[in-house]
């Protein structure tokens, strides 16, 4: 071999030895990197995670959706204030009172113990640039003076001044002094229909500017919070709703889709004190009739019928000779009312009012309750199995007589003594006894007239009706609805003796505490 050969040779496996060592430099890099194919820089390794491109592309509906969700956070969130509160101390005994009422609502930790000032939180709702806000009577009734203190979304903080309260629909208004502050649209609640989509802003559990979703699913609830007193006054007509409210919430707002407040948030049922699937708002209509009062005047102007009332239910239909129930039917008229000077009478049926119907006894409250004293509604009556119509010009409440009194619920009563007449009926088909009155018990109810009822069948036709024993039974009525006073217990029998089963008839009842009501009761078939 010439060295021209061993020269060309040597170059050769120089190439070759080139080729070889590129090669496993190349296999090498595939081999740690599992063949995947991840780029690498030895200048600064660069480690890509996650997908490229997103999962798939959003579904306009629900992009609309979450752009309209987000939309209404942001107007509404910043008119919603949390409040703190620097109680008094001095609200009483813990267990007393309407106390009670929220620790079942609210739970525990929502009213403060009774020893000395605490803190309390809640939110509200700016209804004014010049600061009026609307909360709940709870939040603040038991303020220390200088004790509320307003914080804005944008961490702004204030003294507020209590403008005035209404515990009987539990709201309020306070004011801090400042301008140009976001303010919340108010809605119409008349037009909130259940299944509607509704938003729940507020500060829960000391989270603030919280937003939370959900649908309405009841209207004119009465879950009786309110009027813990048995007054008559308290005004329930509650939104519920499934959005999460908790503890901090009570006076934030209730949003429609449109970003409009159509209600006060206000109590949730609970057993546990926090959510459990349903929370009650005040109606705006409402709170709009509460709020401007206290702003003009410094205490609400609500107008009066002065009646008692209640629901009508399937056997005082029948009883009353109506295709359905619906409407209230007027137990009591008081002397010198709005409600007396218009003509109503005991057994009256309002269907509706001003063209609104009302099928409860809240109903009807929320509705007159909107209008001042001096202004005039009409009424559809069901009266001896004709509709008529009555005009009724409102008075303000002077006194107890003058109030729309809801008495859907049971009142307590005094107990009854047993009474000496010996002669005794038994209504085995009713599930009572009834005796004769001596001198002494007719002097006792202040009346001639009537059988006095001494013995009722637990969960009986007579019992799950309310009647009671030391209810006087003054009159029943025939079946063109006219009452003949019962002048013995013979004559008591003989009017029940005409009874057949599935009728049903109006008992005029005298209780003990010597109020008048008429309770409908139906042989059982």
């Amino acid at each position: 071999m010439n060295k021209e050969e061993e020269q060309h040779m040597s170059t050769r496996s120089i190439l070759v030895a080139v080729v070889l060592i590129s090669l496993g430099i190349v296999f090498g890099v595939l081999l740690v990197s599992g063949w995947k194919g991840v780029g690498v820089s030895f200048a600064s390794q660069e480690v890509q995670l996650g997908a490229q491109k997103a999962a798939s592309k959003a579904n306009p509906t629900l992009k609309a959706i979450n752009d309209a969700y987000h939309e209404i956070a942001a107007a509404v969130t910043p008119t919603v204030v949390s409040i703190t509160v620097k109680t008094s101390g001095e609200t009483g005994d813990e267990e007393s009172g309407g106390g009670q009422f929220f620790h079942r609502f609210f739970g525990p930790d929502f009213r403060m113990p009774r020893r000395g000032p605490e803190l309390g939180a809640g939110s509200g709702v700016i209804l004014t640039p010049s600061g009026y806000i609307l909360t709940n009577n709870h939040v603040v009734e038991n303020a220390a003076k200088d004790g509320i203190t307003v914080r804005l979304m944008d961490t702004r903080e204030y003294q507020a001044k209590l403008i005035g309260t209404d515990k009987y629909t539990d709201l309020a208004v306070i004011k801090v002094e400042a301008s140009g502050l976001p303010v919340s649209a108010l809605g119409n609640s008349d037009e909130v229909e259940v299944g509607h989509v509704v938003f729940a802003f507020g500060n829960p559990l000391g989270l603030t500017s919280t937003m939370t979703q959900g649908i309405v699913s009841a209207l004119g609830r009465q879950i009786r919070i309110i009027d813990d007193e048995n007054t008559g006054y308290g005004i329930e007509n509650f939104i519920q709703t499934d959005a999460a409210v908790n503890p901090g919430n009570s006076g934030g707002a209730l949003v429609d889709i449109n970003g409009a407040v159509v209600g006060i948030n206000t109590a949730i049922a609970t057993t546990n004190a926090r959510y459990q699937g349903y929370s009650f708002a005040i109606p705006m209509n409402l709170a709009k009739k509460v709020a401007s009062d206290i702003i003009k005047y410094g205490a609400v102007r609500r107008g009066f019928i002065g009646v008692t009332i209640q629901s009508v239910d399937a056997v005082t239909a029948k009883a009353a000779g109506l295709e359905k129930p619906q409407g209230v039917i007027v137990q009591e008229v008081k002397p010198n009312s709005a409600g007396e000077e218009a003509g109503l009478q005991p057994l009256d049926i309002i269907i509706s009012v001003d063209g609104r119907e009302v099928n409860t006894a809240n109903m009807l409250q929320s509705i007159v309750a909107s209008n001042d004293p001096g202004e005039s509604v009409t009424l559809k009556v069901f009266r001896n199995k004709k509709m008529i119509e009555k005009k009724v010009t409102l008075k303000p409440r002077e006194d107890d007589s003058a109030v729309v009194a809801a008495t859907d619920s049971k009142e307590e009563r005094p107990p009854s003594t047993e009474h000496s007449t010996t002669k005794q009926l038994d209504v085995d088909e009713l599930g009572l006894s009834v005796r004769a009155m001596d001198p002494g018990t007719k002097k006792t109810y202040e009346t001639d007239k009537g059988v006095i009822v001494v013995k009722v069948e637990p969960f009986g036709p007579a019992s799950n009706r309310g009647l009671e024993r030391g209810d006087v039974i003054l009159s029943i009525g025939d079946k063109d609805g006219r009452h003949k006073p019962l002048d013995s217990l013979d004559d008591f029998k003989e009017t029940i003796g005409k009874l057949r089963p599935g009728d049903a008839v109006m008992l005029r009842v005298k209780q003990a505490d010597k109020r008048v009501k008429y309770l409908a009761v139906e042989i059982p078939k």
